[in-house]
This record gives structure tokens, C-alpha cells and sequence, in this order.
């Protein structure tokens, strides 16, 4: 069974709760969509609970665009990193707060320094990750990426933006032969954004007041837990 989880941003509380409840074992894999900080109060936790989980579940940990301008931020450089000029604006200041952070203006101008575990955690983080019938991206894929046949080719071909960012693909029928399973955009309703068999998405707005959302597949059993802490697992 694959798992795949929505966004968190900094709602170690919401992460807790969903983890008391997935029933995953040792054969299974959790995949979860990225944007990890900014916006929630706890970013910071939910990184140290994410590198501990990864000692007990196999996990895969995407890169979201809070991650990209966050790491922008403080002084990182790379095809993976930008846009850190937005992030104060997007919730970053309660993510620096988490760290510890209380002179944003130094951070910007001198950087940051993350606990050893964190930068590994961060560095480790990946653009896309393929799994059967299903491919899980934070955001999205360009138009000339939905327009090929071969999934693998698309995803390789990906442009950085349109992974991190695109709002679109989500909405858009495609031939890759699989599923995308995303992130990033949530419904207004803070549901489930179904557009089955083209994509799932599954930003359900936790930080927003909206459940943290999980996914099976490829029964499609949700797992979400809200405000209250308790679970709703429910089939579509």
C-alpha cells in the first residue's frame, strides 16, 4: 500500500493524530507531498518528527515550494531554491520563530545555520517520486509534460516551476498513463480535489482550519484528522 500525505505546515498536532491512525507496516511507503513549515507554529517539530518517522516508516519526503523559498532565504543556492524574497510574506516568519529566529533581517543577510539532521533532511528532499500507476508532485506538471505518453519521460523532463508551483495540472486531463497525486492546492471547500483518473489532490488546507489529509492506494480510503484531533478514515 502506498500512503501519500498533504500538506502540513507546521501542524505537528494534525501530523500526530494522523499518524496515530494510518496502518502502515513495514511493505508500505509514505509519501508525503512537501510544504512542511511555514504558516503553522511548529515547523521546526514537525521536521524532527518527520526524520524520526523515517526510522520507523519507509518514507519519501518531496520538496514543496515553502521549502524551495525558505532554503532560498537563508542562503541556499541551487535549481531548487528561489523565490526566498516572498517568504516572510508566506508564512516564513513563524517558521524562523520555530527555529529560534527572532533577527530575520541577520538570517537574510548572514544566512542560517540548521541542525545537522534538518539540512540532511532538507537536502534530501525530492522533486518527484513515481510509484506504479501513480506519480506524486507537490504542485504539478506543465502543459508539454501532460501532453506525453510516458510518465517517467514527463517527470524527468519536469520543469522545477511547474513541480513546485503550477495550480493548473491539477485540473487537467493528460496521457501519462497514471495517477498524479498533489499538493499545494487546496479546494476552497477544503476537500479532496477529485479528477479521477487524471489526478487527486490532496491539500486540504490543515493549516486553515481544514483536516490533514492521507491517502491509500489504491483502495483511495482517506485518512484525515482535524482540528479536534480525532480521525475520519472514509472510503470516496
Amino acid at each position: 500500500m502506498i500512503y501519500a500525505v498533504g500538506d502540513i505546515h507546521g501542524e505537528l498536532g494534525k501530523l500526530e493524530a494522523l499518524i496515530a491512525v494510518l496502518p502502515v507496516t513495514v511493505e508500505d511507503r509514505v509519501v508525503f507531498l512537501g510544504d512542511y513549515v511555514d504558516r503553522g507554529p511548529q515547523a521546526k517539530g514537525v521536521v524532527d518528527r518527520l526524520i524520526a518517522l523515517a526510522r520507523e516508516w519507509p518514507c519519501t519526503f518531496l520538496l514543496g515550494n515553502h521549502e524551495s523559498m525558505f532554503l532560498d532565504y537563508i542562503g541556499w543556492r541551487g535549481e531548487r531554491y528561489g523565490s526566498g524574497e516572498y517568504f516572510l510574506a508566506n508564512g516564513g516568519i513563524e517558521t524562523l520563530l520555530s527555529y529560534g529566529v527572532r533577527d530575520f533581517d541577520a538570517v537574510e543577510r548572514e544566512g542560517l545555520v540548521l541542525p545537522p539532521e534538518h539540512e540532511r533532511f532538507f537536502r534530501e528532499l525530492v522533486p518527484w517520486r513515481r510509484e506504479g500507476r501513480y506519480a506524486f508532485v507537490h504542485a504539478g506538471l506543465g502543459v508539454p509534460e501532460l501532453g506525453l505518453s510516458d510518465a517517467d519521460e514527463a517527470l524527468r523532463r519536469a520543469h522545477m516551476e511547474d513541480l513546485l508551483w503550477n495550480r493548473m495540472a491539477g485540473d487537467l486531463r493528460h496521457q501519462l498513463g497514471v495517477t498524479l497525486v498533489y499538493g499545494h492546492s487546496p479546494d476552497p471547500s477544503l476537500r479532496v480535489r477529485w479528477n479521477t483518473p487524471f489526478s487527486i489532490g490532496i491539500d486540504t488546507g490543515a493549516v486553515y482550519g481544514g483536516p490533514l489529509t492521507a491517502i491509500a492506494l489504491p483502495s483511495e480510503r482517506l485518512y484525515q484528522v482535524g482540528d479536534e484531533g480525532g480521525p475520519r478514515g472514509r472510503r470516496r
